[in-house]
């Protein structure tokens, strides 16, 4: 029974890859349809070959979808307002120029935890080429510092749709996920970030655009939030689930004010808080009405419509491997080769994230095969082990990757230019953050 199982594996992978790459088929309808080829393969009955698919879409939007749509609301709030804005400007303008390659990088963190990495590219893509013209200093040196900052938040920290994802099929705890991720997430963004970047801008000192001058905020003239209330929203999450997950180490949350910390640090709750207080500060009190801010809150919906499908479908081809019994065959084989656990999730994604181009497809099937390794580990290890796909998802992005076109556009680089910024960037992060998972696996 193996044998068939592996090959029902390879040919459903397999289907999803030609149809991303070669067909330009979208991901939804390609995982869709590589769950289907894969359930066939493994000699499902034809009458349920979508019945897990379908059972792993529902449960997969019924909790990570809610936290991605709450998520795409405040970033949405804290741009319109310009509150993203307030953040970039008030660091820039307290920091000396020789220090403003670090300075990107601490923007892109901080405004990376609650920003898709697309959003947060556009935000601080023209205040990049700004601070570049504004100091005659070559734009990648601080375009590597902002795009390392930004692209490891989104393979490693949660509320990003490739963590969550991952936190959800293999189970593990996403305060503990948090707080690892922003560990292993710092090291990746200062050796992928300023101490690369100094290095690549001998290798590629183009200049800065000119005409990417533009700003995603507020009106002219309108009101915007203080620096204080900006990084209030932003941080109020992280704190929020790092405070439950801290009660429970501890063992406290017995008492009235421990139980409080855990359910205001469940994900869903810590999420709506933060959300409601962004409805606030980024909105009615910056003299927003009510009908101003319904309207903004429903402008987030649009551009997640894609993501939500991608992660659905992807909870879907998870469920198919699973209840197939095809991820404990591969689970089994990567045991039997005798990987560490860790090293075989990263391997995974990796291979996927080459064949693909897509962060959040590797996330997706590498999680699915993991789940049943997981499911052995304990918390820490759980945790690590959603880092260690998150890490191999931004492998080498080359030109299969909308990423890459993206950057190199934005930049005005060559192709060759591109990958050996861009591509080598996400690399070295990528490395960098299998690292720190596996020497964080020796002392958690």
């Amino acid at each position: 029974m193996t044998t068939p199982l592996i090959l029902a594996a390879l040919g459903g992978i397999a289907t999803i890859v030609v149809l991303i790459v070669w067909l330009k088929v979208h991901p939804f309808l390609s995982l869709m349809a590589g769950s289907a080829v894969m359930a066939i393969f493994a000699g499902v009955p034809y009458p349920d070959l979508f019945k897990s698919f379908t059972a792993g879409l529902g449960s997969t939007l019924s909790g990570v979808g809610l936290l991605i749509i709450l998520g795409a609301i405040i970033g949405t709030l804290l741009v319109s307002s310009g509150g993203a804005d307030v953040i970039v400007d008030t660091i820039l303008a307290k920091t000396p120029l020789q220090r403003l390659p670090w300075a990107m990088a601490l923007i892109a963190f901080v405004v990376g935890i609650p920003l898709f990495f697309e959003v947060g590219v556009v935000i601080l893509i023209p205040v990049v080429m700004f601070a570049a013209r504004r100091a005659n200093l070559p734009v990648v040196l601080l375009g590597i510092p902002a795009l390392a900052g930004l692209s490891a938040l989104h393979g490693l920290v949660p509320p990003h749709p490739g963590p969550l994802i991952a936190i959800d099929a293999l189970g593990a705890n996403l305060g503990l996920t948090l707080g690892l991720g922003l560990l292993v997430a710092i090291p990746c963004v200062i050796i992928a970030g300023p101490l690369l970047g100094k290095v690549m801008a001998k290798w590629v000192p183009i200049e800065a655009r000119s005409d990417l001058l533009g700003s995603g905020g507020p009106a002219e003239g309108a009101k915007r939030p203080s620096f204080g209330a900006a990084l209030t929203v932003v941080l109020l999450p992280v704190i929020l689930m790092l405070a439950r997950t801290v009660v429970e180490m501890t063992g406290a949350e017995e008492n009235p004010f421990g139980a409080a910390l855990v359910f205001v640090g469940t994900p869903l709750i810590a999420l709506t808080i933060t959300t409601i207080a962004a409805m606030f500060m980024l909105g009615f009190l910056l003299s927003k009405t009510r009908d101003e801010v319904s309207k903004l809150v429903g402008s987030a919906f649009g551009p997640i419509a894609g993501i939500l499908l991608i992660v659905g479908a992807g909870g879907g081809f998870k469920q198919t491997l699973v209840d197939s019994g095809i991820a404990d065959v591969i689970a089994k084989g990567l045991a039997d080769a005798a990987l560490p656990p860790l090293l075989a999730g990263w391997i995974v994604a990796v291979l996927i994230r080459l064949a693909t181009g897509s962060a959040t497809v590797a996330t997706i099937t590498a999680s699915g095969i993991m789940a049943p390794l997981a499911a052995g580990l304990p918390p820490t290890h759980a945790a690590l082990m959603v880092l260690a796909i998150g890490a191999g998802s931004v492998f080498l992005s080359h030109v299969n990757d909308a990423g890459f076109w993206m950057v190199k556009e934005y930049f005005g680089m060559s192709v060759g230019q591109t990958f050996k910024t861009w591509s080598l960037m996400e690399t070295v992060l990528s490395v960098t953050g299998l690292a720190g998972v596996m020497l964080l696996s020796l002392v958690v």
